[in-house]
């Protein structure tokens, strides 16, 4: 009697509760790893929920997100990815550039690893190949790193006289090397002398502008960096302050109230990942899903700080900018 009781009262609390338990069943959980922060990224990650959304993976209803931020401090992103894998996570997505993407991919060997990265992803050893990267990683790349000389060009042309262009790069970003060997083959070619400034904390950032002017270069070009990212409204506090017209690599830096931006639709690209994400989570096999490239540049200048820096935009760079803020 009492067993038949007891069975009976689990059917009648399987009755009371039938949708909490089937959803909490039925919930996906992923992990998401940040070299950025959720103050200065948080668009971003909306965009990657819609890539997810539009596969069928809905947070909050058949998905769980795990989150890790680095607030751009690399070395923190070991433990971070670890802490992620720890939970066993059904796919770990390494956003924010390279150093989530290799912290990731050395925390796990067998879950896994949804990558967006700014370079070459067989170079930085994250996979073998676009087509069949062959392991456990695979990912999104935005090769925004790989156009610093396009950059470079079209700085170039905003200040036409320049002798000296200066170079904002971060050491401790692992695809800098290729950066500033892009950066001096540019302006050899161009013939104009570089002056590298490197910064990978707040102090040094703020000692990179001041010496700026000591002696004064005519145009800056920032590398694009995870780090800067995550400090974008102080850098461009700087680049007004130094009076030094400025070039970056996302739309971020220009809507708040930098010169001009030249790479991907940074947005598209979070939301690429999402789609990948899910696609791993519908069943595809990471070792055989090719590596997306990003392919959406756009060009964006500021118009409201040209004026205040004195500089004239030409018709030409006006004709080819996606947008043009007033």
């Amino acid at each position: 009697m009492r067993r038949r009781e007891f069975i009976c009262a689990l059917a009648g609390a399987a009755l009371v509760f039938p949708e909490d338990g089937r959803a909490q069943h039925q919930q996906a959980l992923i992990g998401y790893l940040n070299t950025r922060s959720p103050e200065d990224a948080g668009h971003l990650v909306q965009a990657f929920r819609n890539g997810l959304a539009q596969n069928g993976y809905v947070e909050g209803r058949n998905l769980r997100i795990e989150y890790r931020w680095a607030f751009g401090e690399y070395e923190r992103l070991p433990a971070l990815a670890a802490e992620l894998v720890a939970q066993r996570v059904a796919v770990l997505a390494a956003c924010g550039g390279e150093p989530a993407a290799l912290a990731a991919a050395d925390a796990t060997k067998t879950i896994p690893v949804v990558f967006l990265v700014g370079s070459d992803p067989v170079g930085q050893g994250l996979v073998e190949s676009y087509n069949r990267p062959g392991g456990n990683v695979t990912g999104v790349t935005l090769l925004t790193a790989s156009l610093e000389p396009k950059r470079f060009g079209l700085l170039r042309e905003l200040v036409p006289d320049a002798e000296t262009i200066g170079v904002l790069i971060n050491p401790k970003f692992p695809p800098s090397a290729g950066q500033l060997q892009d950066m001096a083959l540019a302006a050899s070619a161009a013939g104009v002398q570089i002056q590298v400034f490197r910064a990978s904390d707040e102090q040094q950032l703020e000692a990179a502008f001041e010496g700026m002017s000591q002696p004064r270069i005519s145009a800056l070009t920032a590398c694009a960096d995870p780090f800067f990212d995550t400090r974008r409204e102080k850098i461009v506090r700087l680049a007004a302050r130094a009076a030094v017209p400025t070039m970056y690599h996302f739309r971020e830096y220009v809507a708040v109230g930098g010169l001009m931006s030249y790479g991907i639709d940074n947005v598209d690209a979070y939301r690429q990942t999402g789609v990948c994400t899910a696609q791993i989570l519908n069943g595809a096999n990471p070792a055989e899903l090719p590596v997306m490239q990003e392919n959406k540049f756009l060009l964006i200048i500021n118009l409201r700080t040209a004026k205040s820096l004195g500089i004239r935009i030409s018709d030409n760079l006006l004709s080819l900018a996606d947008e043009v803020i007033e």
